[in-house]
């Protein structure tokens, strides 16, 4: 049986959240799994799972370090990054990483970086790695609302998605992207959001796909524009 190992990682706190999905949801993946393979073809029936996730900072300086501690020492195939959009009603599958800091409001550690790049010389974006329309499709069959998102800001949550995928582009074989969960009903002083049952169905939805497509690629399951 195949081994795959798999980092989903979030936000540790976020301004006025109570309740923070990009915390809870890997926690749930963590406890309760992925789900059993939905029959014999599945690729999901060959191949053992091992998830482990790590909780972030939101600060620019060391959200990214604190990450690659962990992939460093877990040699994951598939990392899968999650953050927090406030005003969202929905689940967000993040499409690019740009090289760019702007920050709006000051970080955990105070800093406030204007129009600054996140490596210096480093590519202007990047790609997700992520199945898309498999995922999209996904959600679709289990009532999940979702859409795709052209990038994640310029806030810290966009610093770690390029960092990632730029160390992603340094390894040999590892499929790494970004979700944006909207607040969680009732966890927020917010009006928006999605119950938490969802979005942990959401995040299950994105690591199936993912294994599946790390599995067996098809250039059907990628959805970019």
């Amino acid at each position: 049986m195949q081994q795959l190992n798999v980092v989903i990682c979030g936000f540790d706190h976020y301004e006025n959240i109570d309740v923070n999905p990009s915390y809870e949801v890997p926690e749930a993946l963590v406890r309760d799994g992925i789900g059993e393979p939905s029959d014999v073809d599945d690729p999901l029936h060959d191949v053992n799972v091992s998830i482990n996730t790590v909780a972030l900072p939101v600060s620019f300086a060391n959200a990214w370090p604190t990450l690659l501690e962990t992939l460093d020492a877990t040699r994951p195939d598939i990392v899968i990054a999650t953050g927090l959009k406030h005003a969202a009603h929905s689940v967000a599958m993040e499409r690019c990483a740009t090289n760019l800091m702007n920050a709006a409001r000051p970080d955990a550690d105070n800093a406030l970086p204007r129009f600054e790049p996140i490596i210096k010389d480093g590519p202007a974006a990047y790609w997700t790695r992520l199945p898309l329309r498999a995922i999209i499709n996904d959600f679709a069959r289990d009532g999940i609302p979702a859409t795709l998102s052209s990038d994640a800001g310029t806030f810290v949550c966009n610093s770690l998605f390029y960092q990632l995928l730029h160390w992603t582009a340094t390894q040999d074989r590892v499929l790494a992207g970004f979700v944006s969960f909207p607040p969680i009903n009732g966890g927020s002083r917010l009006q928006n959001g999605l119950d938490l049952r969802q979005q942990v169905r959401a995040g299950r939805d994105v690591v199936r796909e993912t294994i599946r497509y790390y599995l067996q690629p098809s250039s059907g399951d990628i959805l970019i524009a």
